[in-house]
């Protein structure tokens, strides 16, 4: 299961697109739309829950003719997902009476690729949203069908956004969400440089992914910024541990929390101070990457270098946090050579497991399963890895920016 965010023109999550890849097979089902919309359904419902995969936020599920006409989505409460409409749904008598169904029951309705024309027309009857392909499309084009679909009354939805350039260009031919990876590019500017608390955190990083945890280290480290060790004073005194003693330093602190909280909540709160004014979807992204990372460590045999992989992970988009170049952020920190090598794009192992999991958080199951037979691991035992992983990272407290 990968989920793709869909953002507003402020750049806070509006919905996620739900994917779904079978694991009954070594290969995924790219015929069965049915097959694929029925999986997704099933396994948000009964495995991962929906709201909290979508965090409770609408989730868009591609529906095909068949499902349509049969009332599947009916199957799903109206507030929890968007009926998306594949691109090639004609629109004959039985669609039409499923849309009229729909939008009657309060179902929000999205169309898929759409393209103007005589036969598919009726559809925007019906349609709240409608999504334009920003990769098979020119700007002027782009700037058209927006126009078109704001004198309806529909809010049109690019996809397929991959630069900051489109999404600004979007935002001012009117687009009211926007999908793609835009948000996780990185913007560079020239003589930038890193502000000395920034660089603090970025230390406490690597330090606290150490195999052995040196508390002496970590703690003096967080005693200089004074924001962290609040926050972390104000944590371990929560009802969340429920600790019976009164803390006395920072590293008592550390120690009453355990390496692993120390490495789960720390990680937290550096890369949400890091991206304190970046999108909270880049941090979850980021997070995500760093758990899913980490529980693939044992399926290749890496246990011991398990907190590497979840830094690997979690620093795979700091780049684009801090809009700076990968190496110029490398370079003063402690980060050990493969970690390094996977970060700057050099090919290596942990770059292939890095690559294994941008393929998979995208959906692109072909270059997953590439990836996975590279690293030779049991494809479905993967797929379930890193699905519990998506599943562990929803916890994240969300903030908005």
């Amino acid at each position: 299961m990968a989920r793709e965010p869909i953002m507003d023109r402020n750049q806070r999550v509006y919905a996620y697109e739900l994917l779904f890849r079978s694991s009954h097979r070594n290969v995924y089902e790219a015929v069965d739309g049915d097959r694929s919309t029925l999986d997704v359904i099933t396994n948000s419902l009964l495995i991962l829950g929906l709201e909290e995969l979508a965090g409770r936020r609408p989730a868009f599920i591609n529906f095909t003719r068949n499902l349509l006409v049969r009332e599947v989505p009916e199957l799903l409460a109206p507030g929890l997902v968007t009926v998306e409409i594949l691109e090639d749904v004609e629109p004959d008598e039985e669609v039409l009476a499923a849309c009229r169904r729909l939008k009657a029951a309060g179902y929000v309705l999205a169309l898929d690729d759409f393209v103007f024309s005589a036969s598919g027309t009726p559809l925007l009857d019906f349609a709240d949203i409608v999504k334009v392909d920003f990769s098979g499309t020119t700007l002027e084009e782009r700037v058209r069908i927006a126009r078109d679909l704001r004198r309806r009354g529909i809010k049109a939805l690019a996809e397929k956004v991959e630069t900051r350039e489109e999404f600004e260009q979007g935002v001012a031919a009117g687009y009211s969400f926007f999908q793609g990876y835009f948000f996780s590019t990185p913007v560079i500017l020239s003589g930038r440089r890193i502000p000395d608390q920034k660089l603090s955190l970025l230390r406490l990083l690597p330090e606290i992914h150490q195999p052995d945890l040196r508390f002496d280290e970590i703690e003096a480290i967080i005693k200089h910024d004074l924001s962290l060790t609040y926050k972390l004073l104000r944590l371990v005194n929560s009802a969340h541990f429920s600790l019976r003693e009164n803390i006395s330093s920072i590293k008592h602190a550390l120690v009453l929390l355990g390496a692993k909280e120390v490495r789960n909540w720390c990680s937290l709160l550096a890369m949400q101070a890091l991206g304190d004014n970046k999108p909270a979807e880049l941090i979850l992204q980021s997070n995500t990457r760093g758990c899913m990372a980490e529980s693939l460590a044992s399926l290749v045999g890496w246990e011991r270098q398990a907190p590497q992989l979840f830094l690997m992970g979690i620093f795979s988009l700091i780049d684009a946090i801090l809009d700076m170049p990968m190496a110029e952020i490398l370079s003063p920190l402690p980060v050990g050579e493969p970690v390094k090598r996977a970060l700057l794009g050099h090919p290596c192992p942990f770059k292939t497991l890095l690559d294994l999991i941008v393929a998979y958080q995208r959906g692109d199951w072909t270059l997953f399963s590439t990836h996975v037979r590279s690293l030779d691991l049991d494809e479905p035992a993967a797929s379930r890895a890193l699905a519990e992983a998506l599943r562990r990272s929803l916890w994240i407290p969300r903030r908005q920016t």
